[in-house]
């Protein structure tokens, strides 16, 4: 489908929530990060472009530094980029990114799997998700996982740890705060999502999962959020000693196992880095490319610095 319509550019206070909302949840890619809710929780500020009458749209979340505004990456955002009804074009994902207005002068930010984009004008790089189908019974999901998974999810049973479920989402920041240090995600990004979550998990959208020792420490976590018949892998806190324990392979086959059968995509949330590629597809899981794009067009000594 080519873009024959108006693409407009409107500030966060000019959207019509309703009418967004609407549009994520008809798009065949949306995505939970693209709600207003979700954005408005994650992020200080986004404008958006918007299709006519909101028939696509692609938020714009941005920041400004020594007054140059600019679009970067947003914690617990994996993907963004356009959403609606046939805009898996190159033609759409070119004009919409041609509308962007000028003022934004450095873009660093992923698109998504439902878009497709030429290098050229951009620095386009294909970021590497992993999904896994529910669809299948558990007998069948489980006897596809690797024997190493398999391997360590015994040895989580031997040693008789417990799978927990429902507590509180910051039992899984705080772990992921104490051990995931260079993940580059500050404190305030940790307390937005932790807000954004208990918003969802009201409304039965988000549950936290967990395996603990015998003396009830957490060595495994993670929150999950569900939109779009997909349950995202969104925030893991991990102690190291739950990988060697077999506790993070525990959890993931304990979520499986409770969603077995049932229409759903477990996202992983990436990754390009080998060792958890590896972990991901352990379990049966299948690759779901998507864009990111980088452009500069930043005064000449900002540019080179930013390199």
């Amino acid at each position: 489908m080519s873009v024959t319509g108006s693409i407009t550019y409107l500030r966060r206070k000019d959207i019509d929530t309703r009418k967004w909302d609407d549009c994520i949840t008809a798009s065949p890619n949306g995505l939970v990060y693209a709600y207003h809710f979700y954005l408005d929780g994650m992020c200080d500020n986004w404008d958006a472009l918007v299709l006519d009458d909101y028939s696509a749209v692609m938020p714009l979340p941005w920041k400004k530094k020594w007054g140059i505004h600019y679009l970067p990456y947003q914690p617990f955002c994996a993907s963004l980029g356009i959403f609606g009804k046939g805009m898996d074009s190159l033609t759409a994902t070119e004009k919409f990114l041609a509308a962007i207005p000028r003022k934004f002068r450095y873009w660093d930010f992923p698109l998504n799997h439902g878009n497709h984009v030429l290098s050229g004008k951009f620095e386009v790089k294909i970021r590497t998700n992993y999904v896994l189908s529910l669809s299948d019974d558990y007998r069948k999901l489980s006897g596809e996982y690797r024997q190493n998974i398999k391997r360590n999810i015994r040895k989580c049973h031997d040693l008789k740890y417990t799978v927990d479920k429902g507590f509180p989402i910051k039992e899984v920041t705080s772990l992921a705060k104490l051990f995931h240090v260079n993940n580059g995600i500050d404190d305030s990004a940790y307390a937005q999502f932790e807000e954004v979550f208990n918003l969802m998990a009201l409304k039965k959208q988000a549950v936290t999962y967990g395996i603990r020792n015998g003396a009830g420490d957490l060595l495994a976590s993670c929150g999950f959020v569900f939109s779009h018949q997909r349950a995202y892998y969104l925030l893991v806190g991990n102690h190291p000693d739950g990988r060697t324990s077999g506790a993070s392979h525990a959890l993931i086959d304990a979520f499986i196992s409770d969603h077995a059968g049932r229409r759903l995509l477990l996202d992983f949330e990436g990754s390009d880095i080998r060792n958890l590629a590896f972990f991901y597809s352990s379990f049966g899981a299948h690759t779901e490319h998507y864009p990111a794009i980088q452009y500069n067009r930043l005064p000449a000594l900002l540019r080179f610095m930013k390199k």
